[in-house]
């Protein structure tokens, strides 16, 4: 199921579709950056950061998930993602995902180091 979703999450990056991405968090969800938590409160929110963030990606054109799930219950997922663009490893994150509306969405978001 992870892998999946985060391939879905891929081709949408790929395609620099933000209303796809944003499809994908859960509303509220919890960015948490170092010294820095940012409190998404609507998918609009989600849409036009992802707008904005895709031209750090514009070279790409290969986008893959390295999926390690950590832990998993009936109504959450925890996945350590390792994202390689063009095939060069670039940023890794923790990913809870939960059960929302009978799809799996992004309610929380950390990254860490590679």
């Amino acid at each position: 199921m992870a892998q999946t979703f985060f391939d879905t999450y891929a081709r949408a990056l790929v395609a620099r579709d933000a209303k796809a991405v944003a499809q994908l968090y859960a509303v509220p969800a919890l960015i948490e950056f170092p010294e820095q938590a940012l409190a998404v409160s609507s998918s609009e929110q989600t849409e036009e950061f992802f707008t904005a963030a895709f031209g750090q990606y514009a070279e790409s054109t290969q986008v893959e998930a390295a999926v390690d799930v950590v832990a998993e219950t009936g109504h959450s997922v925890w996945a350590d993602v390792t994202w390689t663009y063009d095939r060069s490893p670039a940023e890794r994150f923790m990913y809870q995902l939960v059960r929302a509306g009978g799809q799996w969405q992004i309610a929380v978001l950390t990254p860490l180091d590679s």
